[in-house]
């Protein structure tokens, strides 16, 4: 495996997308970091692996500066990218019912529209440099088995799980992949809005009774961006403890 594979990993910042960036960094691969702004804990591995790591602040919610310009700037038009990681998204937590146009169209472009383009425009650079690519789109759960007040973020994830299947259709014979993880209930910053009481009847619908490892989702990810997984496309990879 090459030393200094280039990867954009999306919403690295914090949990999932810095557990993300570290196993890809203590494997030997470059990141391209990016997320609304730099977290202490992303600072602290960007020292850590100076020189490997490239920081890049952006606001997925601004899809319209999703441009090949754009790309060029952030990744620079010489250099290859190997891989995108597209884990960033908001959640919205409420009931149907409840539904606001504002919010969900907040939703929409972060959770579906910008990942997207950010597919687009990585596979046209994969193209560029005749690279044989990966895309690892991070699902949820959430999409496969309905839980209360998840109807429009479950939607989302939906709709990039069709999304990916079809890019690895239309780019196969070009040897770029498309994958998603599907992550089960995570640690996360995303679920501390939940009380112990909720999460235990969560995690008591999973075979292991327990939350999803934010390390084995993370490394799972890394499989499908590496040689090892190289006839491995246009799947769903579930990473649930057991929940479907």
């Amino acid at each position: 495996m090459p030393t200094r594979r280039n990867i954009l990993v999306t919403g690295a910042s914090r949990g999932l997308g810095l557990a993300i960036s570290r196993s890809l960094l203590d494997n030997g691969y470059r990141v391209i970091a990016l997320s609304r702004r730099l977290s202490a804990d992303l600072e602290e591995l960007a020292n850590a692996n100076s020189g490997s790591i490239h920081f890049v602040s952006f606001d997925l919610e601004e899809s319209e500066k999703l441009t090949a310009e754009w790309m060029h700037q952030v990744v620079c038009r010489e250099q290859p990218l190997h891989g995108l990681v597209s884990n960033a998204a908001i959640a919205y937590d409420d009931l149907l019912t409840n539904l606001q146009l504002a919010p969900l169209e907040q939703l929409l472009r972060v959770n579906v529209t910008s990942p997207m383009l950010l597919t687009k425009l990585a596979i046209r650079q994969m193209l560029l440099h005749q690279i044989s690519g990966s895309i690892v789109h991070v699902s949820s759960i959430s999409a496969h088995t309905g839980y209360k007040g998840l109807a429009m973020y479950a939607a989302t994830k939906g709709a990039m799980e069709a999304f990916s299947k079809n890019t690895a259709r239309e780019w196969g014979a070009r040897k770029i992949r498309s994958n998603c993880v599907v992550p089960g209930f995570m640690e996360t910053e995303m679920s501390a809005g939940l009380d112990q009481e909720q999460k235990d009847r969560i995690y008591n619908r999973t075979a292991l009774k327990e939350a999803t490892s934010l390390q084995s989702v993370a490394e799972t990810v890394k499989f499908l961006l590496s040689d090892e997984s190289k006839s491995i496309t246009g799947q769903n990879v579930f990473v649930d403890s057991g929940t479907i």
